[in-house]
């Protein structure tokens, strides 16, 4: 049987790391990050790429590193919320494996990302507000990109991963 990688998509919040690193050991994959690969690589954290080099000398490198990690095999990776804006980006995720879509609502993220200091789109006054615009210019990206679209609301990661899993190997 091959093994198609697994993408992860889906906004900040959904839950992408925690499912991630539970497909992959399920699975017996590779589990990567694409921020923390973007982050190893340019020494910085994202927070300081952003103030640095702005939005668009961030999406840059998460464009580079997500072409290559798509050349890989056996990987489940959980990219970043902004990943799909870019059409080289959504070009080599749908061309490289499965794409699942989490999909969140904006209450739940705002409980997930509540205290993480790591997510510049959110130091602002009203991340509620900018969790809404995201989603409705991103979920369609989202849901056009994907092969499964899961609700990730109020569920224990474990069931998300199941139905995940089930979905998947139909596939392969």
């Amino acid at each position: 049987m091959t093994e198609l990688n697994i993408f992860l998509v889906g906004p900040m919040g959904a839950g992408k790391s925690t499912i991630g690193r539970l497909l992959s050991q399920e699975l017996k994959m590779t589990y990567i990050d694409s921020d923390r690969e973007i982050e190893e690589r340019a020494g910085a954290d994202i927070p300081w790429i952003f103030d640095v080099e702005g939005e668009d000398g961030f999406r840059d490198r998460e464009e580079a590193v997500i072409g290559e990690l798509c050349q890989r095999d056996n990987i489940v990776l959980a990219t970043g919320g902004g990943a799909v804006q870019r059409d080289a980006n959504r070009a080599n995720l749908q061309g490289g494996g499965y794409v699942v879509y989490l999909f969140t609502s904006v209450e739940q993220q705002l409980e997930r990302t509540a205290r993480d200091k790591n997510r510049p789109l959110l130091q602002t006054e009203n991340p509620k507000q900018v969790l809404t615009d995201l989603l409705a210019r991103r979920d369609p990206l989202y849901r056009d990109v994907c092969d499964l679209l899961v609700r990730t609301d109020k569920r224990h990661p474990r069931s998300v991963v199941t139905e995940i899993i089930r979905n998947y190997q139909q596939r392969v």
